[in-house]
């Protein structure tokens, strides 16, 4: 089956919600599916169980240049210890724009807390030990799959992680 018809497949009789906060109403969610992909928290899934897993937040900076072209391409990452920011998005380069302006975003890395937005984890022993006990005790749970950089606890390039998708939706579905 093709990529179009896995995911044609995969919202089969699917009800889609927008801006829901799953647990805002777990147990609703909880009773109406037979199957939950979560994609979210895996150590909040769990309510801490044991213990917090820990992760890196963003924090981003805007600008409107006076320029038609900053970078020439629409990400750059930079990976010098001296540069604060890690990445560089020129946003009109997703867009083929031709405006007399450009805007940018920086990307700097944040250290992370409740009520922050998790982007990565921190994937050094003390925090893959612990996602293991989550990683165990989620194998023993039919009910949902764990999916993404949180739901694995593993940073993952976008081809990637369509190709996990896929992959849990050929097993899972198909």
């Amino acid at each position: 089956m093709d990529t179009l018809g896995i995911i044609e497949k995969m919202l089969e009789e699917i009800e889609v919600k927008l801006n829901c906060d799953f647990f805002d109403n777990r147990k609703k969610y909880e009773n109406i599916a037979e199957k939950i992909i979560f994609t979210g928290q895996i150590d909040k899934y769990y309510n801490y169980k044991f213990g917090e897993l820990e992760y890196r937040s963003l924090k981003f900076e805007t600008d409107i240049l006076d320029e038609e072209n900053y970078q020439g391409n629409a990400v750059v990452n930079y990976t010098e210890y001296e540069i604060p920011y890690t990445r560089i998005i020129e946003h009109k380069h997703f867009e083929y724009g031709m405006q007399n302006k450009t805007i940018i975003t920086r990307e700097y890395p944040d250290s992370w807390n409740k009520g922050k937005e998790p982007y990565y984890p921190i994937n050094d022993d003390k925090n893959n030990s612990l996602y293991q006990k989550y990683k165990q005790l989620s194998e023993n749970d039919n009910k949902v799959l764990f999916g993404g950089r949180l739901g694995q606890y593993k940073y993952y390039n976008m081809d990637k992680i369509m190709e996990e998708a896929l992959e849990c939706v050929n097993k899972e579905i198909l």
